[in-house]
């Protein structure tokens, strides 16, 4: 089965996105620590890395660039608030293949996931 983490300390919304990866056929783990992601991604070689661009302590620069150093590099996919557009400027800068605010990451959810999850 295709594996995809998540960094999210929001418990509904994680519940939102493994499910939709489970609907889709995909198993999504969820970390809640950016030490916890670093973890799994070494455990797991995941296809796509999702990150909740409000995760507490998150540092977007150096988990980015730790993602990418993996091999095979995940894609990774980051959300954040839509009023936050400095947060989701350095998340771009970082190196995220995708980046939206939260509210299109939840519209696209059910249709992108599949694409993001093609290795």
């Amino acid at each position: 089965m295709m594996v995809g983490l998540l960094l999210s300390d929001d418990l509904i919304f994680s519940s939102r996105i493994t499910g939709t990866g489970s609907a889709l056929g995909f198993q999504i783990r969820v970390a809640k620590s950016s030490a916890g992601l670093m973890n799994l991604a070494k455990q797991e070689s995941p296809i796509c890395v999702i990150l909740d661009l409000s995760n507490p302590g998150l540092n977007i620069v150096d988990v980015v660039a730790d993602l990418k150093r993996l091999e095979p590099a995940p894609r990774v996919v980051a959300y954040g608030s839509h009023v936050d557009t400095a947060t989701l400027k350095e998340a771009r800068a970082a190196g995220c293949d995708v980046v939206m605010p939260r509210s299109q990451f939840v519209e696209e959810l059910p249709t992108s996931l599949s694409e993001w999850m093609k290795s």
